[in-house]
């Protein structure tokens, strides 16, 4: 599976940058495919182990505020892998074909 997702403390000011830093160092240790950009990260794996990854990752902006915001999205597809640049690729053939 797929899970792009966004996590920020609330009530801590204008920054939130040290707090997402927090966040997505914990991403690049689980191990797992991802990619950050400026506005998600995207991680990819099993369930229970992407699922783990996004806990840990919104345990650690709470630290930094009374409050966390988490917006999540999910591509389920079981049986596949590659899908982080997968997808991309594709997209990116078809783009190709049409010049």
């Amino acid at each position: 599976m797929l899970v792009a997702f966004s996590v920020a403390p609330l009530g801590t000011g204008e920054s939130v940058t040290q707090a997402v830093a927090d966040a997505v160092r914990i991403v690049r240790e689980s191990g797992l495919p991802n990619r950050t950009d400026a506005m998600f990260t995207t991680i990819e794996g099993e369930w229970d182990e992407v699922m783990d990854v996004v806990k840990r990752a919104t345990e650690a902006v709470g630290r930094d505020g009374h409050r966390v915001s988490l917006v999540l999205k999910a591509d389920i597809r079981p049986g596949r892998t590659g899908e982080l640049t997968g997808k991309v690729e594709r997209v990116e053939a078809a783009l190709a074909d049409d010049a």
